[in-house]
């Protein structure tokens, strides 16, 4: 059975394609949530963040694991800021969409915080899920069809929480 996930972490470009990569990952697609504009697009998306939409097998790959890489790739202690990237299009944000969800993600968020191992305290808003605009055709797959396309987003291998015991 798929299951969704929804995240924002700056540019969308980059995030799809370090998530789409992942085993357990069967689709992503980029977009603009948590906002206030219905029809959101890319020269008008309000208060929108630029999201990531993801489907994935929960056999395959957890929730806690696609969350522990994605604070991995950004950083999540820059109040709406990733690289060059300024502005609330670019905050980092989790959307949940169940109880379950919201309890994995403010667990991981304090898992990061208390391994002293990112540069500051995490500004990662948790909210529920509302509507995703799919961004338009010209950003999706976008480092697919430009691999050498812009992209602040990149594994930082110091930025790993320790191994969880097995049964989590």
């Amino acid at each position: 059975m798929t299951k969704r996930a929804v995240l924002a972490g700056g540019c969308f470009w980059g995030m799809e394609e370090l998530i789409r990569k992942l085993p357990g990952v069967e689709a992503t697609r980029v977009g603009y949530t948590g906002g206030d504009l219905p029809n959101a697009t890319y020269r008008n998306h309000g208060t929108h963040a630029e999201g990531i939409e993801i489907l994935y097998d929960p056999e395959r790959i957890t929730y806690r694991r696609l969350l522990e890489f994605f604070f991995q790739i950004h950083d999540p202690t820059t109040l709406n800021r990733q690289g060059n990237d300024l502005g609330l299009s670019y905050r980092s944000a989790i959307y949940y969409v169940d109880e379950d969800q919201r309890q994995v993600a403010l667990d991981t968020i304090a898992d990061v915080e208390a391994s002293g191992l990112w540069p500051g305290k995490v500004v990662t808003e948790v909210e529920p899920v509302g509507d995703f605009w799919q961004a338009e055709p010209e950003h999706q797959d976008y480092l697919q069809r430009y691999p050498g396309g812009y992209t602040c987003h990149f594994p930082r291998a110091d930025w790993v929480l320790p191994k969880r015991d097995a049964a989590e």
